[in-house]
């Protein structure tokens, strides 16, 4: 395809077509010229595509195609795929798969050798990561924490140590506890960026270690409110820091053993400075 050619579609072909997460103008050219030109448009909510179509005056043929029914729609679609027709997949904001449907029917694609072209356009992940000020050269997307705090706790304790900034979407009603969870869990001076409501009137960004965060969080209800994604400062190493796992393992044994043997143990079994583990727990006592 030439650069300029916008609307030529290929026969038999899945177009990936990212959608604005909020500000209507950052759909592409590209993307409105691919809306308009496919046969097939497969959306999250037909309701919700319907509204952005019919505000670029783009007439369509829609249908459903969400989480609760993508592996059992897959095959017709791609028997229409097959057929000759041209598909459209749309998620109700940004790229669809990130955080949306559509893998499994991208995989079905892949694996019956049928084109699958992505477009590239808004994501609210990037969007975040590009302003947050934190190091975008290697990043760890991990889009929800669990709901729940025991899950949620576990997920970040397997991320302590991850040196990767972390990005994650987070919802206005379990806002307050994840970030909670977070303070608990990575520490209080972890750096947090929360960027909010992106594009959209509302729009904010805001970042401070996750102690000060959670406080200015507090402050005003409207802080936490409307589509957010919080993007985390990575694990800095300490020369002189002893490993999480460690301290952990320190801590058990120090429930059933006298303090010196418990760390003698734990410095053995995770290779650490049997001394430096016995200072630590004196200092917590």
């Amino acid at each position: 395809m030439k650069q300029h050619d916008l609307a030529v579609i290929s026969p038999g072909t899945l177009y990936i077509v990212p959608t604005p997460i909020g500000n209507l103008g950052d759909i592409t050219q590209r993307a409105l010229s691919v809306l308009q030109a496919v046969d097939l448009i497969a959306a999250e909510d037909t309701r919700h595509t319907g509204l952005l179509l019919a505000h670029f005056a783009i007439n369509a043929r829609l249908f459903a195609l969400h989480d609760h029914n993508e592996q059992q729609k897959s095959e017709s679609v791609l028997a229409k795929l097959r057929a000759g027709q041209s598909i459209a997949l749309v998620s109700d904001a940004g790229t669809p798969l990130i955080n949306d449907p559509g893998y499994h029917l991208v995989r079905a694609c892949r694996e019956a050798g049928i084109p699958v072209v992505p477009l590239p356009g808004p994501c609210a992940a990037i969007a975040a990561l590009s302003a947050a000020g934190l190091p975008s050269d290697r990043f760890c997307y991990e889009g929800f924490l669990p709901a729940k705090s025991k899950g949620r706790r576990d997920a970040l304790q397997a991320l302590e140590q991850e040196p990767r900034t972390l990005i994650f979407y987070e919802s206005t009603h379990r806002l307050l506890d994840s970030l909670e969870d977070i303070c608990a869990v990575l520490g209080e001076f972890r750096y947090v960026v929360l960027a909010r409501e992106l594009t959209k009137t509302w729009e904010s960004i805001h970042g401070a270690p996750i102690g000060e965060l959670l406080a200015w969080v507090k402050e005003d209800d409207n802080r936490r409110k409307g589509e957010m994604v919080l993007i985390v400062e990575g694990y800095q190493k300490q020369e002189d820091a002893l490993p999480a796992e460690a301290l952990r393992t320190l801590a058990l044994l120090q429930a059933e053993l006298p303090l010196k043997k418990a760390a003698a143990l734990a410095a053995e079994i995770h290779g650490v400075k049997k001394n430096a583990l016995y200072k630590y727990a004196l200092a917590q006592q």
